[in-house]
């Protein structure tokens, strides 16, 4: 029986303890007690399982955070960083050190397309020969 009352007090610590539920553990534990005890304990039996729900979560999170870094996941703020960066390029605002490297790329660029002029020219000139 012992084993059974250490049972509802672990599960009123991880689930919400609804006022109904207290006042059960409440009776239960205070038996022959004056109503204003019981309902004192079912008060402090949900303060009770506020708090510890509260703890378990944080102790959750800290490790779920923990094996995350261990993993080398990105965090929240990183995604949003580079969002914000891949935002920028997309409008053309990129930062001056990648402003370096577009005149690069557009004399790249018209190199291709001037290679493809060339080979364009080429079926037709065959059309003339043949």
């Amino acid at each position: 029986m012992v084993v059974s009352e250490v049972r509802r007090y672990m599960d009123a610590a991880m689930d919400k303890l609804s006022p109904a539920k207290a006042q059960q553990m409440a009776r239960s534990v205070m038996k022959g007690q004056g109503r204003e005890q019981v309902q004192k304990a079912a008060k402090d039996l949900m303060k009770w399982s506020g708090k510890s729900r509260d703890r378990l979560g944080a102790l959750v999170r800290r490790e779920v955070k923990a094996q995350l870094k261990t993993m080398g996941a990105a965090t929240r703020d990183e995604v949003d960083a580079l969002k914000k960066r891949i935002r920028e390029l997309e409008r053309g605002g990129a930062p001056k050190r990648a402003a370096a490297k577009r005149p690069a790329e557009k004399s790249s660029a018209t190199k291709k397309t001037s290679a493809k002029k060339r080979t364009a020219a080429r079926p037709s000139a065959r059309k003339a020969r043949g």
